[in-house]
């Protein structure tokens, strides 16, 4: 199960906002953002490129720090 951090997110609005970036991506699955610690975890059919990830998140405002 690959797990990033993502930087910025401060309320439930925004750990929903990457719930559904991340669930938009073909193959994820079972995504569990977690807001205090900025932790995101999926299920991956397939590998998926991290730059795609990053993208889907960068693209709605936050940035990808590991």
């Amino acid at each position: 199960m690959p797990s990033i951090t993502v930087k910025g997110m401060s309320c439930n609005h925004c750990r929903m906002s990457v719930t559904k970036a991340l669930e938009a991506l073909p193959g994820v699955s079972n995504v569990n953002v977690d807001l205090l610690s900025g932790k995101a975890s999926f299920d991956e059919a397939a590998p998926l490129d991290p730059a795609v990830v990053k993208k889907a998140i960068e693209k709605i405002g936050f940035e990808v720090v590991g």
